[in-house]
């Protein structure tokens, strides 16, 4: 099994580059790094976590340029989204941007995404909460054909364009892996029917990951890898993910200072 890092990054935490360096010096494989635009001041949607909205959602750094910056630092290190958020981004920059990242690192991208869960934050990209997981929907399909197409064009209800020129290309073939986030039944009708991966979170039961993975090689999808969003640093517990054939678990590092951060992956590293 193979093991990864969860966070943010913000101003105020270790920065990307040395974070990245620090990654690949433990032999982390991969780092996931969340995305918000914005946090709006009225705060009418509950944190999902419970209690008071951490800080450092309110000052994480625009992932693909951390990734980027990570990119440059390092030779092996996988750079993923966990999540990006699509449903508040316009496609079609989004797809060169991806592209633009799988290019510059040598194939190194692993594209996650999920629908969200701050309405606000939403509503102030335009987008309309209960249709979200549709427009998602779409959107993979288009970024799929603009990755793939030398014209690509896309109709749908809520993504349309007609036929468009857009390079780079992205390194991987046929594209970067879509990790899909999220555990209710529409998000895993959107793994089987777009997903290229899982990204399930850690209050995820190990008898539900063994469920999903038969019921994909039921549905003509055996091979999915799955990898753990914040998994706990608990040894019986990564066993258990192990023998349930998860690919790979990321341990959810506290967003913080560079001094707090590397004594935290020294501990990550010593249990992997």
């Amino acid at each position: 099994m193979k093991y990864g890092i969860a966070t943010f990054v913000t101003d105020e935490t270790i920065q990307p580059a040395p974070l990245a360096r620090a990654l690949e010096e433990r032999g982390f494989d991969s780092v996931f790094l969340a995305e918000h635009s914005h946090i709006p001041a009225s705060r009418e949607t509950p944190y999902e976590g419970g209690g008071e909205l951490p800080d450092y959602y309110r000052r994480t750094l625009d992932p693909f340029v951390a990734l980027s910056a990570m990119a440059a630092v390092t030779e092996d290190l996988l750079l993923a989204t966990g999540v990006a958020l699509v449903i508040q981004r316009d496609v079609i920059h989004t797809a060169k941007e991806v592209a633009s990242l799988d290019l510059i690192s040598g194939g190194r991208v692993l594209f996650g995404v999920g629908v969200g869960w701050n309405r606000e934050e939403m509503r102030n990209h335009g987008t309309e909460p209960r249709t979200r997981g549709a427009l998602l929907n779409e959107q993979i399909e288009a970024l799929k054909a603009i990755w793939t197409q030398e014209q690509a064009e896309y109709h749908g209800k809520f993504v349309d364009f007609d036929p468009i020129f857009a390079w780079p290309k992205p390194v991987q073939a046929p594209h970067p892996p879509v990790y899909v986030g999220g555990e209710s039944p529409k998000a895993l009708d959107r793994l089987l029917k777009h997903g290229d991966a899982w990204l399930p979170r850690p209050h995820t039961e190990i008898a539900e990951i063994k469920r999903v993975r038969s019921w994909l090689a039921d549905n003509g999808r055996p091979d999915v890898p799955f990898t753990v969003f914040g998994a706990p640093a608990d040894k019986g517990k990564l066993e258990q993910y192990a023998e349930a054939g998860v690919e790979r678990v990321t341990f959810f590092l506290t967003p913080g200072p560079e001094a707090e951060a590397l004594k935290k992956l020294d501990e990550f590293a010593a249990l992997r």
